[in-house]
């Protein structure tokens, strides 16, 4: 007879697998992405893109980039831009004045301390301007295929608070707990997956519980949590 886990930690860990299997189940052809954004060709486009979704939509982005990526080529185009131009070619996105400093900056950091190529570790990317752990982790897994942490954005936390994965609020705290549940291996995918949760089943509004399937996996998750 099998045990029953009785600890906190056992208590997750166990539904963070049941969770877990639960979404492969739901998204089996799920594409392997941490974003929906299209433009980019390179790390360094996708870096710009990353920054620029941050409390902005994909489709936004997206609408901007298009363009933007056609106007700048090459990094030090971004590099020698002023900051007045800069902000005309992204002032639909959301605070877009920040968001032209820390990408001006970084393109210069990029050049000087990188030789122009974007670093693939997380200790490096986030010593650029306006790059944390998400944006790091974003880029690390779509551009460069390496895994070493969970992208913790809007879907993700409003999913570990749902299913009562963690206690913490902050980004960094939640993605520690939720990197202590899941195993490595599948943390680029764990991110995936509850992100198209997130999007095609439970939104923040409120929705139709009765047909989520994973509510059976912990009832409690059938109240919306509002993040």
């Amino acid at each position: 007879m099998k045990s029953r886990p009785n600890t906190m930690y056992e208590v997750r860990k166990k539904r963070a697998r049941d969770l877990f299997r639960a979404l492969k189940k739901l998204f089996p052809k799920q594409e392997h992405a941490l974003t929906e954004l299209t433009h980019w060709k390179n790390p360094w486009e996708l870096l710009v893109a990353v920054i620029l979704s941050a409390q902005c939509t994909d489709k936004r982005v997206n609408i901007v980039t298009e363009k933007l990526f056609k106007k700048y080529k090459k990094i030090t185009d971004y590099a020698q831009v002023s900051q007045q131009d800069f902000e005309q070619d992204i002032a639909s996105i959301n605070f877009f004045r920040a968001k032209t400093k820390n990408i001006i900056a970084a393109a210069n950091i990029v050049i000087t301390e990188f030789n122009s190529v974007i670093p693939e570790t997380m200790q490096e990317l986030i010593t650029l301007p306006g790059v944390a752990r998400k944006t790091a982790n974003v880029v690390l897994g779509n551009a460069f295929g390496k895994t070493e942490g969970i992208a913790v954005d809007t879907h993700v936390k409003r999913f570990a608070f749902r299913y009562n994965l963690t206690d913490e609020k902050t980004p960094e705290k939640i993605e520690k707990d939720l990197m202590q549940l899941f195993d490595k291996k599948d943390w680029f995918l764990v991110s995936n997956l509850m992100i198209q949760y997130g999007r095609q089943i439970a939104p923040a509004r409120k929705y139709d519980t009765s047909k989520d399937p994973l509510i059976k996996i912990y009832p409690p998750a059938g109240e919306i949590f509002r993040v």
